[in-house]
């Protein structure tokens, strides 16, 4: 069967990809009399008299809504909330099977910031944390900010953040092999939506001064007509110092990294020649990139990174909000901060060893073990070195024999 039949087919035959199932068993009347009526009443009369006790009692603590309006989907566009569920349950699967975290997908039938917002507020008390995907920008950013002020528990954008992980993470060993310092590095971003202006925003606050970012209407500079929403108005004013115009092909020479988060074919061979010597090259648009890794290679790249798993060096967000949020529950973070989001992207690349590292092995393979545990320690030390946490715990005993 073609990828297709047998796709479909595994969603056809399980009827999607998620299921609920009991932690405790239902065998007889004491069973029940414990775990519903009338022993159920003993947990709702001490969380009733000491709410923080909810995290004691219930599953709250290992729960994670993964909230989308199905707007922006990897590589579909938007497609509506029906449509985008089959995503959610998987992000739900990627959750339990890499970091044991119960996450449930809420797909609201909505592109109304205030109705989102709202509706996310409301439902919040019955989980630890909260993962936005899929929302276009730039309503994304208006939802995740105002949810951010309104709650106490982490709300998190993993198309944003997520994936400024993850490119970081790729960045610090690629300028190892190509023996370059990140805050000397020109760098151009192709793509200016939430992925785009994350990494930017990410690259900025580790003092990286030479940053452009390009979309299909040029560089951004202050007042430019791409920069109406405030977000990108805010991150035109900070990158681009030389305030630069024009569009990729006549910014990109003497940068030494290209970061894409946009579409396939917009790169090619001769402009990664004009790049600065030794270049990385991280084509990270699904399914197709902004250049072939071959055709990377022979217009001098030193170091290619893509969003794919049939080419080396795979950058996928996979590889940090498993961790990120397996970090953040286990201390009852308030936030996911900076610090926190530099830290997991640190844990990530060490996990190459410096014997390990060469140009087509530059990240480990999202599905490697020590990942989630390496970047939940990371996530969990800076959560308590920021005070954010709310419990005080040693997060190397806590991983240290983790079954994820």
């Amino acid at each position: 069967m073609s990828l297709k039949e047998r796709a479909l087919k595994l969603h056809r035959d399980n009827k999607g990809k998620i299921a609920v199932k009991s932690k405790v068993e239902l065998k007889t009347m004491d069973d029940l009399t414990l775990a519903y009526t009338p022993g159920v009443a003993e947990p709702c009369r001490e969380i009733f008299r000491t709410p923080e006790k909810v995290y004691e009692y219930t599953g709250k603590g290992n729960a994670v809504a993964v909230v989308s309006n199905g707007s922006a989907v990897l590589g579909l566009g938007d497609i509506g909330p029906k449509a985008s569920l089959p995503v959610m349950e998987g992000k739900c699967v990627l959750f339990k099977t890499l970091a044991d975290i119960d996450a449930y997908p809420i797909i609201l039938d909505t592109k109304d910031a205030e109705e989102i917002i709202k509706t996310v507020k409301i439902i919040s008390p019955g989980f630890g944390g909260i993962n936005l995907e899929d929302i276009k920008a730039p309503l994304c950013f208006e939802v995740e900010e105002k949810l951010k002020t309104l709650l106490d528990i982490p709300v998190f954008h993993d198309d944003q953040h997520g994936t400024a992980i993850v490119v970081l993470a790729g960045l610090i060993n690629g300028l190892k092999i190509v023996g370059k310092e990140l805050q000397d590095c020109k760098i151009v971003i192709n793509g200016a939506g939430a992925a785009g202006l994350a990494v930017a925003r990410l690259l900025l606050n580790l003092k990286v001064k030479e940053i452009r970012i390009c979309d299909l209407d040029g560089v951004l500079y202050p007042g430019c007509s791409q920069c109406t929403h405030p977000v990108r108005a805010e991150i035109a004013k900070r990158t681009n110092p030389g305030r630069e115009k024009g569009n990729l092909k006549e910014v990109l020479p003497g940068a030494d990294v290209f970061i894409g988060l946009s579409g396939p074919n917009v790169l090619d061979a001769k402009m990664v020649s004009s790049m600065a010597k030794d270049p990385i090259v991280m084509a990270l648009a699904n399914p197709e990139p902004e250049i072939m890794p071959d055709e990377a290679l022979r217009g001098g790249a030193k170091v290619v990174f893509t969003g794919r798993s049939d080419f080396p060096n795979q950058v996928n967000n996979v590889s940090a909000f498993p961790g990120v949020f397996r970090g953040a529950l286990d201390v009852r973070a308030r936030e996911i901060n900076e610090d926190m989001k530099i830290a997991a992207a640190y844990a990530l690349a060490n996990l190459v060893s410096p014997e390990e590292l060469r140009e087509d092995f530059a990240v480990v393979n999202v599905l490697d073990p020590r990942v989630v545990p390496a970047v939940a320690r990371a996530v969990a030390k800076a959560a308590l070195e920021t005070k954010v946490a709310r419990v005080n715990i040693d997060p190397d005993s806590l991983y240290k024999n983790s079954g994820f």
